[in-house]
């Protein structure tokens, strides 16, 4: 049987139908931050013994309900939706190049791949995998790129701290080279 407070973190998060923020969450449920997260893990670990089709999903500061992946063929049925199509390699590159450097510009990812890139990074805008995180304070005031929540819940991420590694090599030395290169062009820093 659930905690009073567990019981209210479920409630909520049905109710939210979306990743909840853990500072909103508290502020609802008039809980302290420990006490919030507790209760998350608590209704995780009431989901996975009592062998639900739910689950509590952490999403970098955020919460949110979930069916867990063997229900989701059905579920797919049940509302109709078209079986999505799969990301082309030229997506998964760009998502790549986005997910550890952001926020980056339209500019460096097409200095990094060598092509225009706008049909690819807007596809990923409309598929909620990436979004615009601001503009630099340069002349053209260039948009800025990042990865959403969404993008994590996808890859089954927590934050963008659970990345793989990128492997250490010579071609990895080529890409701090274009890093420098882009970054005067950007008049930005990046993580590479």
């Amino acid at each position: 049987m659930l905690s009073k407070n567990a019981a209210l973190v479920e409630a909520l998060l049905f109710a939210s139908g979306e990743p909840a923020e853990i500072s909103r969450l508290c502020a609802v449920a008039l809980l302290e931050e420990d006490a919030l997260v507790a209760s998350c893990e608590e209704l995780e670990a009431f989901y996975q013994q009592s062998g639900s089709a739910l689950t509590v999903l952490r999403l970098s500061d955020s919460y949110q309900l979930a069916a867990r992946t063997p229900f989701s063929e059905a579920i797919r049925s049940l509302l109709e939706k078209k079986k999505n199509a799969p990301l082309s390699s030229a997506a998964l590159e760009v998502l790549a190049i986005i997910a550890y450097n952001q926020p980056v510009t339209k500019a460096f990812v097409e200095q990094v791949r060598g092509v225009d890139c706008s049909g690819v990074i807007n596809t990923l805008c409309l598929k909620g995998l990436v979004e615009e995180t601001g503009r630099l304070d340069l002349p053209g005031r260039p948009l800025t790129y990042g990865t959403t929540a969404n993008f994590l819940r996808c890859f089954g991420l927590s934050d963008l701290s659970d990345l793989p590694q990128i492997p250490q090599n010579e071609q990895t030395d080529s890409l701090k080279e274009i890093n420098k290169d882009a970054s005067v062009l950007d008049g930005q820093e990046t993580l590479l």
